[in-house]
């Protein structure tokens, strides 16, 4: 089948590399794997060899179809129709109440899935991924890296990230015109931000990021009007940076984990 570039579709083909992926989720025999995007089934046919049962998520149904017969007599396997944006991750893999997550996502989704991963951390509890190069740079960059972003915060605060191996664009039919990396994903188990903590700190990152090269002082006072409401509430973003023992003038890459959830509490206390 031809990859549909609509649906960002670009084909492992990598025995290998495939091989690899699989290992390093090492798929139990009690376990209900959740694939996203199996598309002609490079990953699907080790994992269900290994896994007590695979669920495999595909939005296109051409290759929904083909899997469906290639799988028919796998008891093992189950297909799931549907759209890795909108499907209940927790739900699909019901009666198991936790899974573990593969997929070769593509790169125009991969950040909006990874976030609907991290959503569902009560029931995913580890994800092995493969993305582009440069947005795994992104998931795992420290504090006062270029490529610290939203995501890097975000990952950090709900996941152990780990990148695990790069591959090449040979791996994939079509090539596509970028390196990609494999990645593992832990979720954290305790010290991750609870709903109420999340309510405010999700926004406030957000805003400091918000023009990469102002200070965190300048963004925040141009935070959008819910925020900078709670920002005057504290005396405005200078003194709630103060308060918080963060330099106004720093930029929001240079800022840690613990410094973002420090000046969230700050605000956070009117």
């Amino acid at each position: 089948m031809r990859a549909k570039k609509s649906l960002g579709q670009n084909f492992l083909v990598d025995d290998g590399v495939a091989e690899r992926i699989v290992r390093a989720l090492a798929p139990r025999a009690d376990e209900t794997v959740l694939e996203i995007g199996p598309g002609r089934g490079a990953l699907t046919t080790r994992l269900s060899e290994r896994a007590g049962r695979v669920v495999a998520l595909e939005l296109d149904r051409e290759l929904a179809a083909a899997l469906r017969v290639r799988f028919s007599t796998s008891a093992r396997f189950t297909l799931i129709e549907g759209d890795a944006l909108e499907v209940d991750f927790c739900a699909v893999v019901a009666p198991a109440l936790q899974t573990r997550v593969v997929a070769n996502l593509p790169y125009n989704i991969a950040t909006a899935i990874l976030q609907r991963l991290i959503t569902a951390r009560g029931c995913v509890t580890e994800s092995i991924l493969m993305l582009q190069r440069e947005v795994v740079a992104r998931l795992v960059a420290p504090p006062s890296t270029p490529e610290r972003g939203f995501i890097s915060v975000l990952v950090e605060a709900y996941c152990e990230a780990e990148a695990l191996f790069d591959v090449a664009p040979a791996a994939f039919k079509p090539v596509p015109k970028v390196w990609s990396t494999v990645v593992r994903l832990r979720m954290r188990e305790q010290g991750a931000p609870d709903a109420r903590e999340a309510t405010l700190l999700w926004p406030l990152v957000s805003a400091g990021f918000a023009q990469r090269r102002k200070t965190i002082f300048n963004n925040l006072r141009h935070a959008p009007a819910d925020l900078l409401q709670r920002i005057e509430q504290v005396n405005g973003a200078h003194a709630a940076l103060l308060a918080a023992e963060i330099d106004p003038q720093r930029r929001a890459e240079t800022l840690t984990l613990t410094d973002w959830r420090r000046l969230a509490r700050m605000i956070g206390q009117m």
